[in-house]
């Protein structure tokens, strides 16, 4: 099994900055593409940013420019840097990885973590 633990988030005032930080552990042989989801209050989970391995990444529009995720391969870690962020920025945030378990896996599981609170004040 794999488990993904995310931290950093809280309560942030609008202008201000947040980093998130997610630790993948378990039975790993590789890890694929890890990324950021997010779900406010009656809405849907929706893509925030994603990275693969070879540090690729993919964001939102609604978070271009004011957010970077990053990744350490070694530790099986990605994190996001929130800057600037907005009161509609305001959801649990997800982290997500695709992992090999082993080198005969045939494809990739996919993993999440319990979530994240982030609340932006304005």
């Amino acid at each position: 099994q794999v488990q993904l633990v995310e931290s950093g988030g809280g309560l942030v005032q609008t202008g201000g900055s947040l980093r998130l930080s997610c630790a993948a552990s378990g039975r790993i042989f590789r890890i694929n593409t890890m990324g950021w989801y997010r779900q406010a209050p009656g809405k849907q989970r929706e893509l925030v940013a994603t990275i693969t391995s070879g540090g690729d990444t993919n964001y939102a529009d609604s978070v271009k420019g004011r957010f970077t995720i990053s990744r350490d391969n070694a530790k099986n870690m990605i994190y996001l840097q929130m800057k600037s962020p907005l009161p509609e920025d305001t959801a649990v945030y997800y982290c997500n990885a695709q992992v090999l378990s082993s080198q005969w896996s045939s494809s990739p599981s996919d993993y999440w973590g319990q979530g994240t609170q982030v609340t932006v004040s304005s």
